[in-house]
């Protein structure tokens, strides 16, 4: 059975073969650091979408500690780059706020995101350790997003609140909280639409939702969870930014890590939005949501 350092490892092993490949290739038989080298390992961070910024203070801080020296060994290069990542990542609790009951996780996210999938794996992880998961089908402008959580509800033994296709979202998610408090609930995952983080009346219809969730359970929510695509790049900053405005985000999930190159996203976004990442997915099965754990994952891509 893999460990959970083989999985994040597995899962990471397109942007770690792409960084590893371009240090493989620009240091051999190199035992000083010139400027050409150090300009050609910028370019390998920048590649992995770890951001300018971050590159150039990680390319400094090279100079600084191999400076005038000329017995630098590879795996002393990528100690340095390893650390210099590792401390851009918040000291911060990453575990989901369950103190409260129900707790209200409100997940947000652009279509195409992986938004839905992860609902439905987050309840199958909630109902394998003892609680009781309500869903709220907000997405109601897609059919087919009410039909997939029905089939995870199935598969983990949650349950549902539902109305018709293109019902009134805040209606749906105001009596999935009316259930859950009847049914004593743990735990309600709250749906929305993807919706472009562009497009003004969608947002203001999340700031409604948001409205309702208060009204319903004035601490609530306790968690609002942004879903990214990590295949995105940069655009996954953007929508970051745009979500954060119109719903405080308190936590990110990071999907479709597997599917690409540039892994660097994750130290980028949590670097510059100052909010943990609190999963990634590496993969389709539900053990590939994992907790972000920032010193594996360091590990791992470097």
């Amino acid at each position: 059975m893999k460990t959970f350092f083989d999985r994040i490892k597995t899962g990471l092993q397109k942007s770690k073969s792409s960084l590893q490949e371009k240090i493989n290739f620009i240091l051999p038989g190199k035992t000083s650091l010139d400027d050409e080298v150090l300009e050609e390992l910028e370019e390998a961070l920048i590649a992995t979408d770890i951001g300018y910024e971050i590159a150039d203070e990680i390319i400094e801080e090279l100079k600084k500690r191999t400076k005038r020296r000329d017995d630098i060994t590879n795996e002393e290069v990528r100690e340095i780059i390893q650390t210099s990542v590792l401390k851009r990542f918040l000291e911060s609790n990453r575990e989901i706020n369950l103190a409260h009951k129900p707790a209200v996780i409100l997940v947000v996210g652009v279509n195409g995101s992986g938004k839905t999938t992860t609902i439905g794996k987050l309840a199958k992880k909630f109902t394998e350790e003892g609680k009781k998961v309500l869903i709220a089908a907000g997405d109601t402008f897609r059919a087919a997003a009410i039909e997939q959580l029905a089939v995870w509800v199935d598969k983990c033994d949650a349950e549902i609140v539902r109305h018709q296709e293109g019902a009134d979202p805040s209606a749906v998610i105001f009596d999935a909280l009316s259930a859950a408090k009847a049914r004593n609930s743990d735990i309600v995952l709250v749906d929305t639409a993807g919706r472009l983080h562009s497009k003004v009346n969608l947002m203001e219809e999340l700031k409604k939702i948001h409205r309702v969730i208060q009204k319903a359970i004035p601490t609530a929510p306790h968690e609002t969870l942004l879903v990214l695509d990590g295949t995105v790049g940069q655009n996954a900053l953007q929508q970051a930014k745009t979500f954060n405005q119109a719903v405080k985000v308190t936590g990110i999930v990071i999907t479709k890590l597997d599917g690409t190159a540039k892994g660097g996203v994750i130290v980028h976004i949590e670097n510059e939005m100052r909010i943990p990442v609190k999963f990634i997915g590496v993969g389709e099965s539900v053990e590939d949501l994992n907790p972000f754990d920032p010193q594996t994952y360091s590990e791992a891509i470097i």
